[in-house]
């Protein structure tokens, strides 16, 4: 059986985009990739998107940018399932769409991945989603050396309380911290 992993980067004030929506990413280094990009994507069997953070990384992925890059590959080959109520048809990229029922949808795939677990990399709704129904098996967040004052929080209000364990720690050589925490599930 699968884990979902939720691996998202937030500033020190707790927000996954600047006030104005601009994308805010964590300063990079090859400390970084070690221990961020090349340490979840050979774990990862499947991802999973919100509607926009798919259209986003597809864009990317499958650019020129992106060739020549180490996890290119691995990005374009994943499977992957995107949960939006206003995409329709198929949305490429190796995906499938899901529009309702998240928890049943999220089941079936911790039952039928194998060979890794399934990496959620983004999206603040799809993330709040996940928490408010107590999907996410584990955590992995970068705290970034940033405040950003105000712009979309990862963790909103209405969640359910959630007991969690710190599986690691590590600090960056760019001030960043990774914390890897475990959701907390009687046996």
């Amino acid at each position: 059986m699968a884990n979902l992993v939720l691996a998202m980067y937030i500033s020190l004030d707790g927000y996954i985009e600047g006030p104005n929506g601009e994308f805010a990413p964590p300063p990079w280094s090859d400390d970084v990739a070690a221990h961020w990009s090349n340490h979840s994507l050979p774990l990862a069997a499947h991802l999973l998107y919100g509607r926009t953070n798919f259209e986003f990384n597809k864009g990317f992925w499958t650019s020129a940018d992106a060739a020549g890059q180490s996890q290119t590959e691995t990005m374009n080959r994943l499977p992957k399932t995107v949960v939006s109520t206003t995409l329709s048809g198929d949305p490429g990229w190796n995906g499938t769409l899901v529009k309702q029922d998240l928890a049943g949808a999220v089941s079936r795939l911790k039952a039928e991945v194998a060979g890794g677990d399934i990496y959620c990399f983004g999206g603040a709704g799809l993330a709040n989603s996940l928490m408010a129904e107590d999907l996410v098996d584990e955590y992995y967040l970068m705290v970034t050396p940033s405040l950003l004052g105000g712009g979309k929080r990862l963790f909103g209000d209405g969640r359910p309380k959630i007991g969690l364990t710190l599986v690691e720690s590590r600090a960056l050589d760019v001030g960043s911290v990774i914390l890897h925490y475990r959701r907390d599930r009687a046996a």
